[in-house]
This record gives C-alpha cells, sequence and structure tokens, in this order.
C-alpha cells in the first residue's frame, strides 16, 4: 500500500486542505525543500499570491481552506502533485468547481511540461478536459460502452462519445 500511494497523486474534485500552514498543505510530510515548494507554485500560477500573503508558506490556512478561494485550493492540490513527481496522476472532476480562468490554468498545467511523462486518469463530465486524451473511456450506468482514441469515437456518429461531443459543440 505504501508503494502505490507514493506512486500516485490524486486531484480531487473538492480539494484536500487541513488546519495549518501553506507549507503543511503542500508538502504535508515535510520532504521537500522550500525552492521545489516555491517552484510548484510558480508552477501553478501561485507564487506571486503566496508571496503577498503574510508568512508566505508559513501562511495560515484555516479548517477545509476556506481562508482560500475554491481555485486556489485546487491549484494548491496541482502544487502538491507537481512537487511529488508522481508517475501517475488521477484528476477526478479536478476542474468541476473551478471558475473558468482556474479551468484554463489547470489545463494549461496538465498539458505543460511538468505532466508530458506522467500518466493520467482523468474522471471528467467537462469533454473539453479530456478531448484531447489518448484514449476515452465512456460508462453509462456504471458499464462500459466505449473505448477508444477520441479521433475513433467522434469519427463514429453513432457512438455515445460522438453524441455528448455535439451536443457539447465539440464535434463537426
Amino acid at each position: 500500500m505504501h508503494d502505490l500511494r507514493s506512486a500516485i497523486s490524486i486531484v480531487p474534485q473538492s480539494p484536500d486542505l487541513f488546519e495549518g500552514t501553506l507549507r503543511e498543505n503542500i508538502d504535508p510530510v515535510g520532504t521537500y525543500q522550500d525552492a521545489d515548494i516555491w517552484v510548484a507554485l510558480g508552477q501553478v500560477h501561485l507564487k506571486a499570491f503566496v508571496e503577498s500573503l503574510p508568512g508566505g508558506l508559513d501562511a495560515p490556512v484555516k479548517e477545509g481552506g476556506s481562508s482560500l478561494s475554491s481555485g486556489q485550493r485546487q491549484l494548491l492540490c496541482f502544487a502538491r502533485a507537481l512537487l511529488r513527481k508522481t508517475k501517475i496522476l488521477v484528476l477526478d472532476e479536478a476542474t468541476s468547481a473551478v471558475d473558468l480562468d482556474t479551468d484554463k490554468a489547470i489545463q494549461e498545467i496538465i498539458r505543460g511540461p511538468e505532466f508530458a511523462n506522467v500518466t493520467m486518469l482523468t474522471i471528467a463530465h467537462r469533454l473539453n478536459t479530456i478531448i484531447d486524451s489518448d484514449r476515452i473511456l465512456v460508462l453509462d450506468a456504471g458499464q462500459v460502452i466505449e473505448f477508444d482514441t477520441p479521433q475513433a469515437l467522434l469519427s463514429q456518429k453513432t457512438s455515445k462519445f460522438y453524441s455528448l461531443a455535439s451536443e457539447a459543440g465539440l464535434a463537426a
């Protein structure tokens, strides 16, 4: 179980933050140097924000992260994942509760060089989040109904994925 947990990072739908400092929320076990934490914060576009806080990395975080916006909490979870440099990243509706600007920033992060060699398992309802994935798995009532490349699924006008993409304005 320890090996599995150390090889995977999860960015959940509702960000997991706890009462403590920003540093403790980004690096809960105190493994990384400040310089590494600042790099991760820069990669998620939060460096300037954290620098502006009294205490910087040692600024307090209230229970559940209520002292931060939803987008900031989600970006901190991405900073935690970037810092750990795991080879598997699970995104469980990671952009569902954020505004469009934060969603755009998150899309840039996961498509950027920091995650270039990372296997991502993305659970999403927003198709633009997954449209450029290597493979798409479509579930209906807990059953696998389609699994293929986005291009192959979009080329099948009778596929469920094509139907969903058409409704979202993503299919021609």
